[in-house]
């Protein structure tokens, strides 16, 4: 496989990701969005405006070839060592090992930034993806019945977890 690069996403890598995603939108349960996304509203899925979460663009001779992205899990200071990890590549460059390659960059991306657990949320039908995220280190760690609803079916989500630090910080003690 010729070099992949990793760069910090830039508004020039806009359409290309809006590209990307809008086909998954049309022809996928891989996003629960249903209608194409416009530039605003990929922008706001898109950029943080963060130190700490950010998304990355892969590329290939120039092209883009997906990105990824790490955001943040929730708002409450429990969870600031949890972030929540998001790969998306163009359809035609599935199978190639550049989903792996994303994954493990957003890992060290992440221990870099003090994250412990990493989290994918997953359309339960997207095989694909379970198996990317598997073949990374992640565990199922949770099944969603019924939660989704697309193409007039009802789809289950599954979140894999990843724990990417040694120990705890925390030095309270748990009885």
């Amino acid at each position: 496989m010729s070099s992949i690069l990793v760069e910090e996403f830039g508004e020039e890598h806009l359409q290309s990701a809006l590209d990307i995603y809008n086909y998954y939108i049309k022809n996928t349960t891989a996003t629960f969005h249903a209608h194409e996304m416009s530039k605003d509203e990929m922008r706001e899925l898109i950029f943080y405006h963060s130190d700490k979460y950010k998304t990355f663009v892969l590329k290939e001779n120039e092209m883009v070839l997906g990105y990824v992205s790490l955001k943040q899990y929730s708002k409450r200071e429990a969870y600031d060592a949890t972030a929540e990890v998001t790969v998306y590549l163009k359809h035609d460059c599935i199978g190639r090992g550049i989903g792996s390659r994303a994954v493990r960059f957003i890992e060290g991306y992440a221990k870099d930034k003090g994250m412990r657990a990493l989290l994918a949320g997953i359309c339960g039908e997207n095989t694909q993806s379970i198996r990317l995220f598997e073949r990374n280190g992640f565990f199922k760690c949770a099944h969603y019945r019924e939660v989704g609803r697309k193409f007039g079916r009802i789809l289950d989500v599954v979140a894999y977890e990843k724990i990417i630090a040694g120990v705890c910080d925390d030095t309270q003690t748990m009885l």
